[in-house]
Formats: C-alpha cells, sequence, structure tokens
C-alpha cells in the first residue's frame, strides 16, 4: 500500500494574525518545517505553500522597512522547503489589502485535486471564500482537512470539510523559538 500524500495550503496573512492573537507571530523563527510534519502526521508532504500579498515598495520607509521583512520571510521559507505564492497588496484609504491570494489558494487546490497530486489538502485558513474550491476539490475525492486555531474557527469551514484540526498556542508552542526574554513575556 502507497504512503498518503499531502498538501498543505497557508493563508499567510490568515496564518499570521491569528499566532498574533495567540501572541506567537514569531514568523522568522517560527518552524514550518516541523510544523509540517506534525499536520501531515504519517503522510508523505509532496509541497506545502505560504500564500502572501507583495509588498512592493513607494519610497516610503513604511513600505521598505515591509518589504525588508517579507524579503526575510520569503528567505526563511525557502530554508524549510516551503514554496510561496505571491499574491498583491492594493493600498486603499492608508490600509493595505491583499487581492489574489485567495485565487491563488482555490487554482492550487484544484490542480491538486484534478491532476491527483495528493490524497489529502490541509488547508491552513480560516477563509470561506474558499468554500467552493474545497467542495469540488471532495468531489473529486480529495481529503480536505480545515486546520483553524481554536480560538477563532470557521463555523462553515468546520461544516464543509471532510476534518477539522483546532490548533490551540500549546500546538504551536513547540513551532516557536524565543529568546529568553520573550518567552518570559508571552507566559
Amino acid at each position: 500500500m502507497r504512503q498518503q500524500r499531502a498538501i498543505i495550503l497557508i493563508d499567510g496573512s490568515n496564518f499570521y494574525f491569528k499566532l498574533r492573537d495567540l501572541r506567537l507571530h514569531q514568523l522568522l523563527t517560527f518552524d514550518f518545517s516541523q510544523f509540517c510534519t506534525f499536520l501531515a502526521k504519517d503522510q508523505q508532504v509532496t509541497s506545502a505553500t505560504y500564500y502572501v500579498g507583495a509588498v512592493r515598495t513607494d519610497g516610503t520607509g513604511k513600505t521598505q522597512q515591509l518589504y525588508q521583512n517579507q524579503r526575510k520571510l520569503l528567505s526563511h521559507l525557502r530554508k524549510h522547503n516551503l514554496r510561496y505564492s505571491l499574491g498583491y497588496l492594493l493600498k486603499s484609504d492608508g490600509k493595505f489589502h491583499e487581492k489574489g491570494v485567495d485565487v491563488n489558494i482555490a487554482v492550487d487546490m484544484l490542480i491538486a485535486a484534478y491532476e491527483n497530486l495528493c490524497d489529502t489538502i490541509y488547508l491552513v485558513s480560516s477563509d470561506t471564500d474558499l468554500l467552493p474550491a474545497i467542495k469540488q476539490a471532495q468531489k473529486k475525492g480529495k481529503h480536505v482537512t480545515y486546520v483553524g486555531f481554536s480560538h477563532h474557527l470557521s463555523t462553515a469551514l468546520v461544516a464543509n470539510c471532510k476534518e477539522t484540526r483546532s490548533l490551540t498556542r500549546d500546538d504551536l508552542l513547540p513551532f516557536v523559538t524565543y529568546k529568553t526574554e520573550l518567552l518570559k513575556k508571552t507566559a
């Protein structure tokens, strides 16, 4: 019997803000490799992708800092063998809004289903815009597992995915490396 294959799709913005709620948003020290292994259990992870809007600098100090921070994150993801898929950021009324990220996730989910690239799709996102793609992937026989955060689960994703993994702060702590003084502040 062949080993079950899994792909992991991480909505970067969603992931960051859920970790921030738990005071664990140290993405540059987050062990994505071990996190993916933890999610997939005994399955073979054939690909893991982190989706995020691309920061473009407009010459201001703020966007330049955001751009540099994102470059560091993308380098960190590569070290952990995660692919990344970039949407874009639209600035409106002084705020940035991601565009194209959900579409990229949905397209990759459907490609994986239609090209039989996996048996299980681990979706680390609480975005209900992905429901049509989830339903279609499941019609193609793929097992879609919603990976959410216990403090903010999506009722619609729980109801529509084959399985839900609800992560707590304690589940995530082993993947975050803190300096001693940071750990004391968050305990």
